[in-house]
């Protein structure tokens, strides 16, 4: 989408119509609170990379809480609500701050390929320690958690960045494109905001179950990794 021209007196809806997505979650949830955001950060004359640094300090600063509390959470010392509260505020306040970035620099007409390059890095540091949170819960869970799974778990997670990033711009190319709800529906598994609500619930009500979710995640990842290698290949043959 390219940069607009940034009008009198931007709106909320004006920031959350140059948003990028990101899913039925993110679109409905995640863009909307990032919009606001957006309003108040031009209102206060801020730069687009002051939203995508304070969502990075965010983010690390609610997944190193996670870690750290994972061990007392299972032995009982820390209930486990009051953890996964945290990670729930923390982590979805960080992504709306991540998705305001990008729609203040477009309505603004702050974009510049700098700006973009730190809130691919930023997103990727939070992203790593996101996996470290989920992780660290699910060994303190289930200590015999296999070193392989959580390896594997951490390597695959991070397809869903590198293919977003891959299917912008010119050469970008979706496997599904349908835009059915059914369709995006399926997609949740997918769309961040929605994953990180969800692990955020699993650690208020279920922190034994993390397990599951990297297993889940693993599987999910690594399938749409394998998908995409036989898609691209396919496109490439023609």
């Amino acid at each position: 989408m390219s940069t607009l021209a940034e009008p009198s007196h931007p709106t909320v809806a004006d920031f959350h119509r140059v948003n990028r997505g990101g899913g039925l979650f993110s679109e409905s949830v995640s863009q909307w609170i990032g919009a606001v955001f957006a309003l108040v950060a031009q209102r206060l004359g801020l730069r687009p990379t002051v939203l995508t640094v304070t969502n990075l300090l965010l983010g690390l600063a609610t997944s190193v809480t996670v870690v750290a509390l994972a061990g007392p959470v299972a032995a009982g010392d820390v209930p486990a609500g009051v953890v996964g509260l945290v990670a729930l505020i923390g982590w979805q306040i960080a992504y709306a701050l991540d998705c305001a970035d990008g729609q203040l620099a477009r309505v603004t007409g702050q974009g510049s390929t700098a700006g973009a390059r730190v809130d691919v890095l930023c997103d990727v540091a939070a992203q790593i320690a996101l996996v470290a949170a989920l992780s660290a819960t699910a060994v303190a869970q289930r200590p015999e958690t296999p070193t392989w799974l959580v390896a594997t778990f951490a390597g695959t997670w991070m397809v869903n960045l590198v293919t977003s990033v891959m299917q912008s711009g010119p050469n970008a190319a979706s496997m599904v494109s349908s835009t059915s709800l059914p369709v995006r529906l399926v997609k949740l598994v997918r769309d961040y905001g929605a994953v990180i609500f969800v692990a955020a619930l699993v650690l208020a009500l279920a922190p034994a179950l993390a397990f599951w979710v990297i297993v889940a995640f693993t599987v999910i990842n690594g399938g749409f990794l394998l998908a995409s290698i036989a898609f691209s290949a396919r496109a490439s043959l023609r």
